[in-house]
């Protein structure tokens, strides 16, 4: 009897940790799919706001930092007109028959990218822009003068690219584009006269008005452009090389002038490998590639209405 007393209590015992057991497994597995979820949940809003700014930035809503473009006023006080947006400007929306003229420019050089985008270029003989920023390395240098010798139009994209201390006030940004302009002709021989706004004349960072920036350029007789084609490749998340060509490609058949925003910098080899693709799909088509000259038709996010 004391035997079977004893069995009956380790069979309980046993029972007890087999239930204990699977409750156990039961409770890790639910928190295991919580987990899971969560995280998962959280990954595809991630996913669907970076989708989303893609779509964005393809569709002229943002600038080629993040920012959404905005329409700005004229300094307070200050009777000196409004700024417009003017990107889709309906005179240069292209009709059949015209001839698409194409000016690729690249932004945030000089770079360990700049010398095979040039060697691209002049394996098929397309000339481009080249929106540069501040360097003294030895590199930079030959690459400036390289650009200039091989018959491309260099052009300012500020010199420290830094927007809290480009746009703290006009006079910050009066000595970092002086800066910029005279190292390109220091370097160079050329009294650069093209700029483009870090951020785009539509960015929000500035403190001071853009207005007032763009007053500054006016008077210094130095033209800015913005872009009305965006290849994407600004975006945090990388399109692929067939991407970011048919990004080009489905939106310069709507202009006759069209300005390509592209980048050179260290992290865009994609944009490099898609520059031959680029090239033979728009010379295909029939558009001409040209550098930005004083012939060139003005792209601008905003302009000034008096």
């Amino acid at each position: 009897m004391k035997d079977k007393e004893v069995k009956v209590l380790k069979d309980q015992r046993d029972r007890r940790k087999r239930v204990q057991r699977i409750r156990t497994g039961i409770i890790t597995v639910i928190s295991v799919w919580m987990v899971l979820s969560i995280v998962l949940t959280a990954l595809m809003c991630v996913k669907i706001v970076s989708l989303q700014k893609q779509i964005d930035i393809l569709s002229g809503r943002y600038d080629d930092s993040g920012d959404v473009k905005n329409q700005v006023t004229g300094s307070s006080g200050e009777d000196k007109g409004v700024l417009i947006q003017t990107t889709d400007d309906k005179d240069n929306l292209a009709k059949e028959g015209d001839v698409h003229q194409v000016y690729l420019t690249f932004d945030d050089g000089p770079s360990e990218q700049t010398n095979e985008i040039l060697d691209i270029l002049d394996d098929y003989g397309v000339k481009a822009t080249f929106f540069v920023n501040g360097r003294q390395d030895e590199t930079s240098i030959a690459a400036y003068k390289r650009i200039v010798d091989e018959g491309h139009t260099i052009a300012m994209h500020s010199y420290s690219h830094k927007y809290s201390e480009i746009y703290e006030s006009v006079d910050a940004f009066q000595k970092d584009f002086e800066r910029i302009q005279n190292l390109i002709y220091d370097t160079t021989g050329v009294e650069c006269t093209y700029y483009r706004f870090p951020g785009g004349s539509s960015n929000r960072v500035s403190n001071a008005n853009m207005l007032d920036y763009i007053n500054y350029l006016n008077g210094q007789g130095v033209t800015y452009f913005d872009w009305n084609v965006s290849s994407g490749d600004a975006t945090s998340q990388a399109f692929t090389v067939d991407e970011l060509v048919e990004n080009v490609m489905k939106d310069v058949v709507k202009y006759k002038t069209s300005v390509v925003l592209l980048h050179d910098a260290n992290n865009k080899t994609t944009t490099v490998q898609a520059l031959p693709t680029m090239i033979e799909s728009l010379q295909e088509s029939g558009a001409i590639i040209l550098p930005i000259d004083e012939n060139t038709q003005v792209i601008q996010h905003t302009s000034i209405q008096k």
